[in-house]
C-alpha cells in the first residue's frame, strides 16, 4: 500500500509541478513536439517507401513467350521445366493462350477489337504465354535467363534494364529513410532529455532542500520522472494530431497515389495508428529518461 501511496502523491505532485513552473515546462514541450513532427514525418516516409518497394517486388514477373512451333505436349512440359528453375515461385506460374491474350486485348480497347475481331487462330499473330513471378527479385534476370534457355521459348521479357534500376533506386531510398528515422530519433532522444535537463537544473534548489529535509532519493526522484513523462506526453499530443490528420489531407489530395498509379500510398488506417503510438511512447519514455538523469545528477548515491 505504501509503495502506491507514493506513486499516486508523486503523480499528483508532478502535476502540480508542470503547473507551477509552466514556463519551464513550455519550453521542454515545445522542443518534444517539433522534433517529434519531424520523426513522425520521417516514419510516414518510411512506411510508404518499403510498402512501394514491397509491392514493386511483389509485382515483378517475368513473360515467356512460346514458340509457335510448340504443340499441347510440349506446353505442358515447359510449365515443369519452369517450375523446376530456382528462385521461380511454382504456385505462380501462370499460362495464357494467345486466343485469351486476343480476347483480353478487345475487351481493354475498342481499336484493338476492331482489328482483331475477325482473326481465327490461324492469323492470330500473338504468341502463347507464362507469367512467371520469381521469390527473389534481386536474380530475376539471372532467372530470365534460365528460362530463356529452355526448349520451346522464344523470349523471356520482364523489363530489363528498368526494372534493375527502380530496384536499385527503391532499395537505396528505403536504406536511407531507415537511417534517417533512427538518426531522427537519436536526435530527438538527444534534444529532449537535454531540453528537460535545462528544467531540473533551474530547480536544483529545490531538490537540495528535499535533501536537506531528510526526503529519500526515490521520493524526490520519482515527482520528477512522472513530470518528465508528462512533459513528453503533452508536447506528443499535437505531432499526433499533425501526423494523422496531415496524412489524411494528404491522402485524399492525391487520391492514394503518387505520381502515377504505380506507386500509391499505404491507407491512413494502416500506419497512423501504429506511428501515433510510437510517437507518445518516445515523448513519455524519453521524458522519464531525461528526467531521472538529470535529477540523478543532485543527489547523493
Amino acid at each position: 500500500m505504501k509503495f502506491f501511496r507514493v506513486i499516486g502523491r508523486s503523480l499528483r505532485d508532478s502535476l502540480k509541478s508542470v503547473g507551477r513552473n509552466f514556463s519551464l515546462s513550455l519550453a521542454s514541450i515545445t522542443c518534444v513536439m517539433i522534433t517529434l513532427i519531424i520523426v513522425g514525418v520521417a516514419l510516414i516516409i518510411t512506411y510508404n517507401v518499403e510498402d512501394s518497394t514491397k509491392k514493386l517486388k511483389k509485382d515483378l514477373s517475368i513473360f515467356v513467350f512460346v514458340s509457335n512451333d510448340a504443340d499441347n505436349f510440349d506446353i505442358t512440359s515447359l510449365e515443369t521445366q519452369i517450375k523446376g528453375i530456382d528462385n521461380v515461385d511454382k504456385d505462380y506460374v501462370k499460362y495464357k493462350s494467345k486466343a485469351e491474350i486476343k480476347k483480353e486485348m478487345m475487351e481493354s480497347n475498342d481499336t484493338f477489337e476492331n482489328i482483331m475481331e475477325n482473326w481465327d487462330d490461324e492469323e492470330n499473330p500473338l504468341q502463347n504465354i507464362y507469367i512467371v513471378k520469381v521469390i527473389d527479385s534481386n536474380r530475376i534476370g539471372e532467372t530470365a535467363t534460365a528460362i530463356k534457355n529452355l526448349s520451346k521459348v522464344s523470349s523471356a521479357k520482364y523489363g530489363e534494364g528498368m526494372v534493375e534500376q527502380l530496384l536499385l533506386a527503391f532499395n537505396g531510398i528505403e536504406k536511407f529513410s531507415f537511417v534517417a528515422v533512427i538518426a531522427l530519433v537519436l536526435v530527438t532522444i538527444f534534444l529532449i532529455i537535454n531540453t528537460i535537463k535545462l528544467t531540473i537544473f533551474s530547480r536544483k534548489r529545490e531538490i537540495s532542500i528535499m535533501r536537506l529535509v531528510g526526503a529519500s532519493n526515490v521520493s524526490i526522484k520519482l515527482p520528477f520522472v512522472f513530470e518528465g513523462m508528462f512533459i513528453g506526453i503533452i508536447g506528443a499530443i499535437i505531432p499526433v494530431i499533425c501526423v494523422v490528420y496531415g496524412y489524411y489531407w494528404v491522402y485524399d489530395i492525391l487520391g492514394g497515389k503518387l505520381i502515377s498509379d504505380v506507386i500509391t500510398l499505404l491507407k491512413p488506417s494502416e500506419i497512423v495508428f501504429k506511428i501515433s503510438i510510437f510517437i507518445v511512447l518516445i515523448g513519455g519514455i524519453v521524458g522519464m529518461l531525461g528526467s531521472a538523469s538529470a535529477v540523478r545528477k543532485y543527489l547523493k548515491v
